[in-house]
């Protein structure tokens, strides 16, 4: 298969890159500051690079700003604008194309849900976020961003291409600056502990899990639209972090409330939404089509990756 992935210079893209490259795939990764000029690319308009998608078999697109950082009005507008611009120029490249792609996997994010500790979020039950009124104003643009970018995927005119929205919760990998890597740092110096009540839901994906799904994706003709992307058991929060600390021999974990989180996000340049938002998320259109995590739950996971980290 030859498999093109734009915004794929980050942890997910060079997760997915080794996968495919060791099943002896080609890959062609799509990027601003790629060394070869016909895989350079601003996510904005149209260039040399379209070549490498009329062809193809698979289009995954990871493009867009990090959000791992301070929500402030510019920051924002540049996670949006990041977002929904390459997911814009994406679909007028496979639409131009002579040979167009079978599949295209829209990475989306498992944050458009609801902050909610009742019930999980699937698919077909789960509520979208945006309208809450126990949470920050500011959270519904984290939801407004999700729906913009989902929504300019749905509008592609791509009729001989199935378009796939992956709304994926953290992906878990030993990679080094990977979330999975800063979480480890931030425990090994006693900063595991929990964070406001501790009660806001953590969903998760290992990253096996997570390149498995996206084959099965792929493979799979009959999924198309938004699929969750996420283990089938998130927990607490302060759950997590008590298997985190097991797994990494840590004994104690310093809590942190909530206004303590606030001046800590502000000197580490992020924003708390990350890390008190109840992201209660569960895969239920992979587990009713058939697909099997190898880690179900966390201290599986956690005990796995540690050991490679």
């Amino acid at each position: 298969m030859k498999i093109v992935i734009p915004g794929g210079s980050g942890q997910v893209g060079q997760l997915l890159e080794r996968a495919f490259k060791s099943s002896g795939d080609e890959v062609v990764v799509l990027g601003r500051n790629a060394a070869d000029e016909s895989m350079r690319w601003d996510g904005i308009g149209l260039g040399s690079w379209t070549r490498h998608v009329d062809g193809a078999d698979v289009v995954i697109n990871l493009a867009g700003r990090t959000v791992n950082c301070r929500y402030t009005e510019e920051n924002l507008l540049e996670m949006k604008d990041s977002r929904v611009d390459s997911t814009r120029v994406i679909g007028r490249a496979i639409a131009n194309s002579v040979s167009p792609p079978k599949v295209w996997l829209q990475m989306s994010t498992a944050t458009i849900y609801s902050h909610r500790f009742d019930a999980a979020n699937d698919e077909a039950t789960g509520i979208i976020g945006g309208n809450e009124k126990d949470t920050p104003a500011y959270w519904a643009r984290s939801i407004e961003i999700a729906k913009a970018w989902e929504l300019e995927l749905e509008k592609a005119s791509v009729p001989q291409t199935r378009k796939v929205a992956m709304r994926t919760a953290m992906v878990m990998s030993p990679d080094k600056d990977g979330v999975f890597d800063v979480l480890c740092g931030l425990t090994q110096r006693w900063l595991g502990g929990r964070i406001g009540s501790g009660k806001q839901f953590v969903s998760w994906i290992h990253g096996q899990d997570f390149v498995n799904a996206v084959r099965f994706l792929i493979e799979n003709e009959s999924l198309s639209g938004p699929v969750n992307l996420a283990a089938p058991n998130p927990l607490p929060q302060a759950q997590f972090q008590s298997e985190l600390r097991k797994a990494l021999g840590v004994g104690f974990g310093l809590p942190a409330m909530k206004w303590m989180a606030e001046i800590g996000a502000v000197f580490m340049r992020t924003d708390t939404e990350l890390i008190l938002k109840s992201r209660r998320v569960i895969p239920g259109r992979l587990l009713e089509s058939g697909f099997g995590f190898q880690f179900e739950d966390w201290r599986s996971a956690v005990a796995e990756l540690e050991s490679r980290r």
